[in-house]
């Protein structure tokens, strides 16, 4: 059936899917890119873990050295192991809580942007273009996991995608663009 709306020509300048106004020159952040950036925070949350979590942590009592000769007694094998895993699985949770409030704190800041992606000149979006917060980049955080424990798979999207989203990206709603190049207003030389 056809309304009296249907033949109306479509404006190009006006993304319909998205229902905001598309911009021509909005540069999508590609894989190899968005893996550079990663590779930099990732540096920076190691020398910040080595450097501030890790001295907090053992002047609150938690120790993290472990004695591999304990593992030659075989009566001490299961304390061993289980103290092994305990070290490891605390561990973890530490860097998943820091990197959890790194990315959302700085994705969700007016950079828009963590350290590795500032240095890149990329940052994070919504669908709209607009600044996300922290509950979004919480989510986008989180929806990591799965795009890494299917092979790498949801990270490797990015590299497939129209919009060069990563699963966590089509997960949390958001885009990893280039920031637009500002002018001043003045001309070079």
């Amino acid at each position: 059936m056809e309304t009296p709306w249907s033949n109306t020509p479509k404006d190009d300048a006006f993304d319909y899917s998205s229902n905001t106004p598309a911009n021509p020159q909005t540069q999508y952040a590609g894989f190899w890119l968005r893996v550079v950036a990663a590779l930099v925070d990732g540096i920076i949350l190691s020398i910040f873990t080595a450097i501030v979590i890790s001295p907090i942590l053992r002047l609150l009592g938690y120790d993290f050295s472990f004695e591999f000769s304990m593992l030659d007694d075989p009566e001490n094998l299961e304390i061993a192991i289980s103290e092994l895993l305990d070290n490891m699985m605390f561990s973890v949770a530490i860097n998943y809580v820091v990197g959890w409030l790194y990315y959302a704190y700085m994705e969700s800041s007016e950079k828009q942007a963590t350290f590795g992606k500032l240095a890149l000149g990329i940052k994070v979006t919504d669908t709209s273009f607009q600044r996300i917060d922290f509950a979004k980049a919480s989510m986008r955080y989180f929806s990591k996991i799965l795009s890494g424990i299917i092979m790498g798979i949801g990270y490797l999207l990015a590299a497939f995608t129209e919009k060069k989203q990563g699963l966590h990206d089509l997960i949390a709603g958001t885009l990893v663009v280039k920031k637009e190049t500002e002018t001043s207003g003045f001309e070079p030389v």
